[in-house]
C-alpha cells in the first residue's frame, strides 16, 4: 500500500493516512497549507507538523 510520496519513513501512520486522504502526496504541496490547516486533518499531531517543517526548512521551503 505504499504510495510514491517523499513524506519521511518516520512521520507516524495516522499522519501519513491523514496526508494521503487529502490527496496530498509531496512534500511540496504542503507549501500550499498552512500549520493550522494541517492539524484540521485528521490524525495530524503537532509532532508530525513539526517534523514536516524541518523537512520543508531542509529543502529551503515553508508553509503558506
Amino acid at each position: 500500500m505504499k504510495s510514491e510520496s517523499n513524506f519521511p519513513d518516520k512521520l507516524a501512520k495516522p499522519a501519513q493516512r491523514a496526508l494521503a486522504n487529502a490527496g496530498l502526496t509531496h512534500l511540496e504541496q504542503l507549501t500550499e497549507l498552512s500549520e493550522k490547516e494541517l492539524l484540521q486533518l485528521h490524525g495530524m499531531g503537532p509532532k508530525a507538523v513539526e517534523m514536516l517543517r524541518k523537512e520543508l526548512e531542509e529543502k529551503g521551503l515553508s508553509f503558506r
